[in-house]
């Protein structure tokens, strides 16, 4: 997330971590575009990487509730967001994630492998 800076003062500068604004229009275009809601998120990913997001996105909304800061979890759906449009052309991500384990590995991957043990191998 990028810093922006708004004026505090008479020429001081403090930064800001995170901004929120609220829209009542209907979204359109791509559900997965920036600001993406956490349940068009969810849905792009793959099942066996939901539990995995529901758990991260409840801790930081509990992290957020008790800090009044939405910055990590505006990170946290950020980091998931972009996972989603990797993982929305599933194919196209088992080749992503292949390439990658045998890039790290310096190893072949068997075409039969499971993508969990795959990613594994590629630290995903």
């Amino acid at each position: 997330m990028k810093s922006v800076r708004r004026l505090s003062g008479p020429d001081t500068l403090t930064p800001v971590t995170a901004l929120w604004s609220y829209d009542d229009r209907p979204r359109r275009g791509d559900p997965l575009l920036p600001g993406a809601t956490p349940a068009a998120i969810r849905e792009a990913l793959l099942p066996d990487d939901r539990k995995e997001f529901d758990a991260a996105y409840g801790r930081t909304l509990a992290v957020a509730r008790q800090s009044l800061d939405l910055g990590e979890l505006f990170r946290t759906l950020e980091h998931w967001r972009r996972v989603a449009l990797l993982q929305r052309d599933p194919d196209g991500y088992r080749t992503l994630v292949r390439r990658a384990a045998e890039l790290l590995t310096g190893e072949a991957v068997p075409e039969d492998e499971p993508l969990a043990v795959t990613r594994a191998r590629a630290g995903m």
